[in-house]
């Protein structure tokens, strides 16, 4: 069996992998509290412990790294302890060349290896063969990218990380493309379709035909009309619901007196902070304490400002990230749905209507739509030659990111696929 049959997405949020041999493929599946699954979160925590009197750095990733985080204390400033996710958008970055943790200086290509190689480990495992080739997917425009240099800077510093983790022969494959493969793998004829792959920073969409008589040929390349993508997705999103209800309980509106004037009492640096969740353990450092603590004694509402000192001390960004997650779903489900968020005595509570988050996220929503309809108009294809539209990731759950593709291509074509999975499914047998 070939290994180079091996297809990995490693996203903003979720990292998958998988196997294709004999037209059949294979999900590798992770182990975890809650019992296996086949998407392995893409983040790393570091703990520093004293081990023979001497201090030492241990890593976790993925589901171990989140069980790991939750059982630390986080109830000091001085926790040894460092959760480090999202760490796709830093990519594309000449200016992010890594980080110091515990004294010691990581790149980037490091940390992104780490996981990397915790995910060929285990899948190694799982298919009972060494992983050296891979077909890895990359988004069409990465996060925070300007330009196709950016893009390819960011391509090269990914196919570092992987050199690093043991994967020696590594083809890069656009993630729609990827997306493609896993919806054409059903088909019993051919289709033009519109494929949309959202992912947690990056939204991307290809053109492209797919069906038996395109399967088999060696160089897709052909059957590609055009491409197009933007850096927002599903973190976006999740910013906008921080913004407009988390903040606002953590004193983002709160005053305090200043010389007789009234100013607001924490600067919105720490907010915007905020709004980037993987940020928040960033913000445990003794001058942001010190600002808040002060904030706290002057605020006219310093009740939000003690709620907000507590989220920063406790070092509580993924599970603040999990309530606005399950916010967002079941805003996708019903009409309204309550954010609640609830950590011992710290309790944030608010209502919120599918009318006002969509009116949070009119900006990305028209984002998404001149992206499409960008590519419709540079590739020429009117939208009643489009047989199907494919989508996968979790924002393509979104009712509003589903009424753009039922406007611009017409009822009854939309079709979904895994959120997390479908992507890694295709590349395995694009390989």
């Amino acid at each position: 069996m070939r290994s180079s049959r091996i297809g990995i997405d490693f996203g903003t949020t979720n990292t998958s992998i998988a196997r294709a041999e004999g037209g059949q493929v294979t999900l590798a599946h992770f182990a975890a509290q809650a019992g296996e699954t086949p998407s392995y979160r893409s983040l790393l925590y570091l703990e520093q412990a004293r081990e023979k009197n001497r201090p030492v750095v241990h890593s976790y990733t993925g589901p171990a790294g989140i069980e790991r985080y939750l059982a630390a204390d986080h109830d000091s400033v001085g926790t040894q302890g460092r959760l480090i996710q999202s760490l796709k958008s830093y990519l594309p970055s000449k200016t992010l060349t890594g980080t110091e943790v515990f004294g010691r200086r990581y790149t980037l290509e490091d940390l992104i290896a780490r996981i990397l190689t915790d995910v060929r480990v285990a899948a190694e495992k799982q298919f009972g063969h060494e992983i050296r080739s891979v077909t890895a997917g990359r988004p069409v425009r990465f996060v925070g990218s300007d330009s196709e240099e950016d893009d390819a800077y960011a391509e090269s510093r990914l196919r570092q990380a992987f050199q690093i983790a043991g994967y020696e022969d590594i083809r890069f494959q656009l993630e729609p493309i990827g997306a493609a493969y896993s919806y054409e793998a059903s088909l019993e004829r051919d289709e033009l379709i519109l494929i949309g792959d959202f992912g947690g920073g990056t939204s991307d969409f290809s053109l492209l035909h797919v069906g038996p008589s395109f399967r088999n040929q060696e160089d897709r390349g052909k059957s590609m009309l055009g491409t197009s993508g933007l850096g927002l997705a599903g973190d976006a999103f999740d910013a906008k619901i921080v913004r407009k209800l988390v903040s606002p309980a953590l004193g983002a509106e709160t005053l305090a007196r200043s010389l007789n004037k009234l100013l607001p009492a924490v600067p919105n640096w720490i907010y915007a902070n905020l709004e980037r969740w993987h940020y928040l353990s960033f913000l445990r450092t003794r001058n942001v304490m010190e600002i808040l603590g002060r904030a706290e004694k002057s605020a006219l509402e310093p009740e939000k400002i003690t709620s907000l000192i507590t989220l920063i001390e406790r070092d509580l960004g993924y599970q603040l990230h999990q309530a606005v997650q399950r916010t967002k779903v079941q805003l996708s489900l019903t009409e309204a749905a309550e954010f609640y968020f609830r950590d011992d005595d710290l309790e944030l509570r608010a209502m919120v209507t599918r009318a006002e988050f969509e009116g949070w996220i009119a900006d990305e929503l028209q984002a998404i739509e001149r992206t499409v309809q960008k590519l419709l108009d540079e590739t020429g294809v009117q939208p009643h030659q489009i047989d199907r539209v494919f989508l996968t990731g979790g924002t393509s759950f979104v009712p509003a990111v589903r009424t753009i593709f039922h406007r611009m291509i017409g009822e009854g074509k939309l079709r979904t696929g895994n959120e997390f999975t479908s992507v890694a499914y295709g590349l395995s047998l694009s390989a």
